[in-house]
């Protein structure tokens, strides 16, 4: 890399933040407020970020327990194949 850093300016921050706040359901819900601090906005989505690895481990968990009892030659198995490979 070359020893330049590219620097962003006060608006692309901004405009960024405005983005991120966006995506995220919590701040979705406050829109009267005004925008969040960045350190705020930051520990939100690090929080929501972790909150969606809970749902993916626990789904992962639940699938994992109907394919376990599933007869693997069901309509349903070759659905919940068909999904996993899409």
């Amino acid at each position: 890399m070359s020893g330049t850093r590219s620097r962003i300016s006060e608006e692309e921050l901004k405009e960024l933040m405005s983005k991120l706040q966006s995506l995220l359901p919590e701040t979705r819900r406050r829109r009267s407020e005004r925008r969040a601090s960045a350190a705020k906005l930051l520990k939100e989505t690090c929080n929501y970020i972790k909150s969606l690895h809970r749902e993916i481990d626990d789904l992962s968990d639940r699938l994992s327990e109907l394919i376990a009892t599933m007869d693997m030659n069901s309509a349903e198995a070759e659905i919940v194949r068909s999904l996993l490979h899409s």
